[in-house]
Protein backbone atom coordinates (compact mmCIF):
# COMPACT_ATOMS: atom_id res chain seq x y z
CA UNK A 1 0.00 0.00 0.00
CA UNK A 2 1.36 3.64 -0.68
CA UNK A 3 2.69 5.47 2.33
CA UNK A 4 2.04 9.12 2.98
CA UNK A 5 4.04 11.08 5.90
CA UNK A 6 2.51 13.71 7.08
CA UNK A 7 5.10 16.31 8.45
CA UNK A 8 2.76 18.71 10.37
CA UNK A 9 3.80 18.84 14.11
CA UNK A 10 2.05 17.21 16.88
CA UNK A 11 0.67 20.54 17.92
CA UNK A 12 -0.21 22.03 14.40
CA UNK A 13 -1.80 18.87 12.92
CA UNK A 14 -5.45 19.85 14.15
CA UNK A 15 -5.24 23.81 13.43
CA UNK A 16 -3.43 22.93 10.21
CA UNK A 17 -4.64 20.05 8.52
CA UNK A 18 -8.15 18.64 10.86
CA UNK A 19 -9.31 15.46 11.65
CA UNK A 20 -11.97 15.62 8.44
CA UNK A 21 -8.28 15.43 5.65
CA UNK A 22 -6.55 12.88 7.74
CA UNK A 23 -9.80 10.54 7.93
CA UNK A 24 -9.67 10.88 4.27
CA UNK A 25 -6.22 10.60 3.31
CA UNK A 26 -6.28 7.10 6.16
CA UNK A 27 -8.97 6.03 3.58
CA UNK A 28 -6.43 6.48 0.81
CA UNK A 29 -3.07 5.31 1.88
CA UNK A 30 -1.03 4.40 5.09
CA UNK A 31 0.02 7.58 6.48
CA UNK A 32 2.30 8.25 9.25
CA UNK A 33 2.90 11.38 11.49
CA UNK A 34 4.92 13.68 12.34
CA UNK A 35 5.73 11.78 15.70
CA UNK A 36 7.47 15.31 17.86
CA UNK A 37 5.88 18.89 18.37
CA UNK A 38 9.03 20.89 16.38
CA UNK A 39 9.49 21.65 13.04
CA UNK A 40 11.56 18.55 11.50
CA UNK A 41 15.10 19.52 9.41
CA UNK A 42 15.73 17.62 6.40
CA UNK A 43 17.79 14.73 7.75
CA UNK A 44 15.15 13.98 10.37
CA UNK A 45 13.01 14.08 7.56
CA UNK A 46 15.06 12.06 5.47
CA UNK A 47 15.13 9.18 8.48
CA UNK A 48 11.20 9.49 9.07
CA UNK A 49 9.79 8.82 5.54
CA UNK A 50 12.62 6.40 4.22
CA UNK A 51 10.04 4.54 2.72
CA UNK A 52 7.69 7.04 1.89
CA UNK A 53 5.71 7.48 -1.56
CA UNK A 54 4.36 11.02 -0.88
CA UNK A 55 5.07 14.14 1.75
CA UNK A 56 2.22 16.72 3.22
CA UNK A 57 4.59 19.26 4.22
CA UNK A 58 3.91 21.25 6.44
CA UNK A 59 4.87 24.95 5.99
CA UNK A 60 8.04 24.42 7.73
CA UNK A 61 9.34 21.52 6.13
CA UNK A 62 12.23 22.31 3.97
CA UNK A 63 12.07 20.29 0.48
CA UNK A 64 15.65 20.56 -0.51
CA UNK A 65 18.06 18.75 -2.20
CA UNK A 66 19.19 16.55 0.45
CA UNK A 67 16.15 15.63 1.54
CA UNK A 68 14.75 14.61 -2.19
CA UNK A 69 18.67 12.63 -2.42
CA UNK A 70 17.87 10.88 0.74
CA UNK A 71 14.45 9.39 -0.51
CA UNK A 72 14.86 7.61 -3.49
CA UNK A 73 11.35 5.83 -2.97
CA UNK A 74 9.40 9.58 -2.80
CA UNK A 75 7.45 10.68 -5.48
CA UNK A 76 5.83 13.77 -4.61
CA UNK A 77 5.96 16.62 -2.15
CA UNK A 78 2.63 18.17 -1.14
CA UNK A 79 2.42 21.28 -0.33
CA UNK A 80 -0.65 21.78 2.12
CA UNK A 81 -0.70 25.79 1.03
CA UNK A 82 -0.28 27.96 -1.93
CA UNK A 83 3.28 29.49 -0.69
CA UNK A 84 5.93 26.74 -1.63
CA UNK A 85 8.78 28.42 -1.34
CA UNK A 86 10.15 26.02 1.62
CA UNK A 87 10.58 24.10 -1.66
CA UNK A 88 13.36 23.46 -4.14
CA UNK A 89 11.09 23.05 -7.19
CA UNK A 90 14.46 22.62 -9.49
CA UNK A 91 16.10 19.98 -7.02
CA UNK A 92 13.03 18.34 -6.90
CA UNK A 93 12.49 18.16 -10.83
CA UNK A 94 16.14 16.66 -10.91
CA UNK A 95 15.23 14.03 -8.91
CA UNK A 96 11.80 13.41 -10.69
CA UNK A 97 9.56 14.29 -7.06
CA UNK A 98 6.31 15.86 -8.35
CA UNK A 99 5.86 19.07 -6.51
CA UNK A 100 2.02 20.58 -6.05
CA UNK A 101 0.79 23.17 -4.30
CA UNK A 102 -3.11 24.33 -2.26
CA UNK A 103 -5.31 26.75 -3.59
CA UNK A 104 -6.15 30.07 -1.60
CA UNK A 105 -8.67 28.59 0.62
CA UNK A 106 -8.59 31.78 2.94
CA UNK A 107 -9.45 34.48 0.44
CA UNK A 108 -12.60 35.23 2.95
CA UNK A 109 -10.65 35.02 6.07
CA UNK A 110 -8.03 37.11 5.53
CA UNK A 111 -10.44 39.64 3.66
CA UNK A 112 -12.25 39.64 6.99
CA UNK A 113 -9.10 39.99 9.03
CA UNK A 114 -7.77 43.02 7.15
CA UNK A 115 -11.55 44.60 7.80
CA UNK A 116 -11.34 44.12 11.05
CA UNK A 117 -8.19 45.67 12.05
CA UNK A 118 -8.69 48.57 9.55
CA UNK A 119 -12.15 49.22 12.30
CA UNK A 120 -10.01 48.37 15.00
CA UNK A 121 -7.63 51.10 13.92
CA UNK A 122 -9.77 53.80 12.86
CA UNK A 123 -12.04 53.14 16.47
CA UNK A 124 -8.91 52.88 18.75
CA UNK A 125 -10.59 49.82 19.90
CA UNK A 126 -7.21 47.40 20.62
CA UNK A 127 -5.74 50.47 22.77
CA UNK A 128 -9.06 51.21 24.66
CA UNK A 129 -8.96 47.83 25.44
CA UNK A 130 -5.65 47.44 26.39
CA UNK A 131 -6.14 50.56 28.84
CA UNK A 132 -8.94 49.24 30.19
CA UNK A 133 -7.16 46.02 31.02
CA UNK A 134 -4.16 47.62 32.50
CA UNK A 135 -6.91 49.49 34.85
CA UNK A 136 -5.77 53.17 33.67
CA UNK A 137 -8.39 55.96 32.82
CA UNK A 138 -9.51 55.50 28.96
CA UNK A 139 -10.51 59.16 26.92
CA UNK A 140 -12.62 58.57 24.44
CA UNK A 141 -11.17 59.69 21.59
CA UNK A 142 -12.65 60.63 17.52
CA UNK A 143 -13.11 57.82 15.68
CA UNK A 144 -13.03 57.71 11.51
CA UNK A 145 -15.51 55.13 9.21
CA UNK A 146 -14.83 53.51 6.02
CA UNK A 147 -17.49 54.33 4.77
CA UNK A 148 -16.29 57.23 1.82
CA UNK A 149 -12.79 56.91 2.79
CA UNK A 150 -10.07 55.50 -0.13
CA UNK A 151 -9.10 52.28 -0.06
CA UNK A 152 -5.52 51.18 -1.73
CA UNK A 153 -5.18 47.93 -2.51
CA UNK A 154 -1.78 47.14 -4.05
CA UNK A 155 -1.69 43.34 -5.67
CA UNK A 156 -4.96 42.73 -7.56
CA UNK A 157 -5.26 38.67 -6.92
CA UNK A 158 -7.77 36.40 -5.57
CA UNK A 159 -7.65 38.23 -2.15
CA UNK A 160 -7.99 41.81 -2.98
CA UNK A 161 -10.67 40.90 -5.61
CA UNK A 162 -12.83 39.75 -2.72
CA UNK A 163 -11.65 42.28 -0.37
CA UNK A 164 -12.55 45.62 -2.83
CA UNK A 165 -16.17 43.81 -3.23
CA UNK A 166 -16.66 44.13 0.59
CA UNK A 167 -14.89 47.17 0.56
CA UNK A 168 -17.77 48.29 -2.19
CA UNK A 169 -20.51 47.02 -0.15
CA UNK A 170 -19.34 49.05 2.84
CA UNK A 171 -18.92 52.78 0.78
CA UNK A 172 -14.92 53.33 -0.07
CA UNK A 173 -13.93 54.11 -2.37
CA UNK A 174 -11.01 52.34 -4.02
CA UNK A 175 -7.50 52.64 -5.82
CA UNK A 176 -5.51 49.58 -7.01
CA UNK A 177 -1.89 48.96 -8.10
CA UNK A 178 -0.96 46.22 -10.23
CA UNK A 179 1.55 46.27 -13.06
CA UNK A 180 0.51 42.90 -14.24
CA UNK A 181 -3.02 42.32 -13.52
CA UNK A 182 -5.59 44.62 -14.76
CA UNK A 183 -8.84 44.97 -12.62
CA UNK A 184 -11.29 45.10 -15.57
CA UNK A 185 -13.65 46.86 -13.36
CA UNK A 186 -14.90 50.42 -13.70
CA UNK A 187 -15.61 51.20 -10.07
CA UNK A 188 -12.19 50.24 -9.19
CA UNK A 189 -9.23 53.01 -9.76
CA UNK A 190 -6.12 51.45 -11.22
CA UNK A 191 -3.08 53.50 -10.95
CA UNK A 192 1.15 53.60 -10.03
CA UNK A 193 2.23 52.65 -6.68
CA UNK A 194 2.94 56.43 -5.95
CA UNK A 195 -0.54 58.47 -6.92
CA UNK A 196 -2.21 54.98 -4.44
CA UNK A 197 -0.12 56.04 -1.37
CA UNK A 198 -0.92 60.00 -1.90
CA UNK A 199 -4.38 58.75 -2.10
CA UNK A 200 -4.95 55.95 -0.09
CA UNK A 201 -6.60 56.49 3.61
CA UNK A 202 -6.03 52.54 3.86
CA UNK A 203 -3.22 50.76 2.31
CA UNK A 204 -3.14 47.74 2.00
CA UNK A 205 -0.61 45.14 0.59
CA UNK A 206 -1.93 42.07 -0.52
CA UNK A 207 0.91 41.60 -3.50
CA UNK A 208 3.39 38.27 -3.92
CA UNK A 209 6.64 38.08 -2.31
CA UNK A 210 8.94 38.07 -5.06
CA UNK A 211 12.64 39.40 -5.91
CA UNK A 212 10.73 42.39 -7.45
CA UNK A 213 8.35 43.20 -4.23
CA UNK A 214 11.56 42.65 -1.58
CA UNK A 215 11.07 45.74 0.38
CA UNK A 216 8.47 47.22 -1.68
CA UNK A 217 7.31 49.40 0.91
CA UNK A 218 10.34 51.18 1.73
CA UNK A 219 11.60 54.94 2.95
CA UNK A 220 10.69 56.48 0.13
CA UNK A 221 7.17 54.58 -0.35
CA UNK A 222 6.05 55.29 3.29
CA UNK A 223 7.35 59.41 2.81
CA UNK A 224 4.66 59.15 0.21
CA UNK A 225 1.91 58.08 1.83
CA UNK A 226 -0.88 60.63 2.52
CA UNK A 227 -0.24 61.85 6.14
CA UNK A 228 -2.36 60.14 8.92
CA UNK A 229 -3.05 56.80 6.61
CA UNK A 230 -3.33 53.67 7.79
CA UNK A 231 -0.76 50.81 6.68
CA UNK A 232 -1.47 46.94 6.66
CA UNK A 233 0.44 44.13 5.25
CA UNK A 234 -1.53 40.85 5.21
CA UNK A 235 0.52 39.53 2.72
CA UNK A 236 3.98 38.90 3.18
CA UNK A 237 6.93 40.68 5.79
CA UNK A 238 9.34 40.70 2.96
CA UNK A 239 7.11 43.59 1.13
CA UNK A 240 8.28 45.54 3.84
CA UNK A 241 11.52 47.35 5.27
CA UNK A 242 10.82 47.10 8.40
CA UNK A 243 12.81 50.00 9.64
CA UNK A 244 11.26 52.41 7.35
CA UNK A 245 8.19 51.76 8.80
CA UNK A 246 8.81 51.76 12.28
CA UNK A 247 10.59 55.40 11.32
CA UNK A 248 7.37 56.24 9.63
CA UNK A 249 5.30 55.62 12.59
CA UNK A 250 7.63 57.18 15.11
CA UNK A 251 8.01 60.46 12.77
CA UNK A 252 3.84 60.56 13.51
CA UNK A 253 2.65 60.67 10.27
CA UNK A 254 1.21 57.39 9.94
CA UNK A 255 -1.39 57.11 11.84
CA UNK A 256 -1.25 53.70 12.71
CA UNK A 257 -0.29 49.96 11.53
CA UNK A 258 -1.64 46.55 11.52
CA UNK A 259 0.64 43.53 10.29
CA UNK A 260 -0.47 39.59 10.20
CA UNK A 261 2.82 38.85 8.65
CA UNK A 262 7.16 40.11 9.23
CA UNK A 263 10.57 39.07 8.66
CA UNK A 264 10.21 36.82 12.51
CA UNK A 265 10.41 32.98 11.80
CA UNK A 266 7.19 31.00 10.47
CA UNK A 267 6.44 34.33 8.60
CA UNK A 268 5.23 35.78 12.23
CA UNK A 269 5.57 39.85 12.51
CA UNK A 270 8.59 40.88 14.35
CA UNK A 271 8.95 41.50 17.51
CA UNK A 272 10.05 45.16 17.24
CA UNK A 273 7.10 46.08 15.06
CA UNK A 274 4.71 44.09 16.89
CA UNK A 275 5.58 46.42 20.46
CA UNK A 276 5.21 49.55 18.43
CA UNK A 277 2.17 51.19 20.58
CA UNK A 278 0.61 52.07 17.17
CA UNK A 279 0.84 48.98 15.26
CA UNK A 280 -1.79 46.27 15.75
CA UNK A 281 -0.18 42.28 15.50
CA UNK A 282 -0.92 39.06 15.12
CA UNK A 283 0.41 35.61 15.00
CA UNK A 284 -0.06 34.79 10.70
CA UNK A 285 -3.57 34.35 11.52
CA UNK A 286 -5.45 35.87 8.97
CA UNK A 287 -5.75 32.49 6.85
CA UNK A 288 -6.13 30.50 10.46
CA UNK A 289 -10.14 30.02 10.54
CA UNK A 290 -11.49 25.97 9.94
CA UNK A 291 -13.29 26.78 6.61
CA UNK A 292 -9.48 28.08 5.21
CA UNK A 293 -7.67 25.28 6.58
CA UNK A 294 -10.20 22.56 5.71
CA UNK A 295 -10.39 23.91 2.05
CA UNK A 296 -6.41 23.79 1.82
CA UNK A 297 -6.25 20.40 3.60
CA UNK A 298 -8.82 18.52 1.72
CA UNK A 299 -7.47 19.96 -1.72
CA UNK A 300 -4.68 18.53 -0.79
CA UNK A 301 -5.96 14.57 -0.30
CA UNK A 302 -7.72 15.26 -3.43
CA UNK A 303 -4.49 15.71 -4.75
CA UNK A 304 -3.11 12.67 -3.19
CA UNK A 305 -5.92 10.49 -4.88
CA UNK A 306 -4.78 11.86 -8.02
CA UNK A 307 -0.97 10.76 -7.58
CA UNK A 308 -1.86 7.76 -7.04
CA UNK A 309 -4.11 6.90 -9.59
CA UNK A 310 -1.61 8.59 -12.03
CA UNK A 311 -3.70 12.08 -12.59
CA UNK A 312 -1.55 15.41 -12.80
CA UNK A 313 -3.26 17.06 -9.76
CA UNK A 314 -5.02 20.57 -9.75
CA UNK A 315 -2.05 22.55 -8.44
CA UNK A 316 0.96 20.79 -9.93
CA UNK A 317 4.46 22.66 -10.51
CA UNK A 318 6.72 20.24 -12.61
CA UNK A 319 4.29 17.58 -13.87
CA UNK A 320 7.22 16.96 -17.23
CA UNK A 321 9.66 16.51 -14.92
CA UNK A 322 8.48 14.52 -12.45
CA UNK A 323 9.83 10.82 -14.19
CA UNK A 324 10.02 9.33 -10.58
CA UNK A 325 6.34 9.29 -10.19
CA UNK A 326 5.64 8.79 -14.10
CA UNK A 327 7.30 5.11 -13.67
CA UNK A 328 5.36 4.42 -10.07
CA UNK A 329 1.60 5.60 -11.63
CA UNK A 330 2.04 6.24 -14.96
CA UNK A 331 0.49 9.84 -15.98
CA UNK A 332 -2.49 10.98 -17.87
CA UNK A 333 -4.12 14.53 -18.22
CA UNK A 334 -6.05 16.19 -14.92
CA UNK A 335 -10.00 15.05 -15.23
Amino acid sequence: MTTVFVSHPRTSLGHYFGARATAALQALADVRFNPGDTDLSSRELAALAQDCDVIISYRQTQGDEALFAALPRLKAFVRCAIDIRNIDVPAASRHGVLVTQASAGFIASVSEWIIGVMIDLSRHISASAALYHAGRPVAPLMGRELRGATLGVIGYGQISRYLCDVALALGMRIVVHDPYTRTGRQELVQTGLAPLLAEADYVVCLAAATEATENLMNAQAFALMKPGAFFINASRGNLVDESALLAALDAGTMAGCAVDVGRAPDQMPSPRVAAHPRVIASPHIGGLTPPAVEHQALETVAQVADILQGCVPQGAVNAAQAHRWQQAFGTTQPA
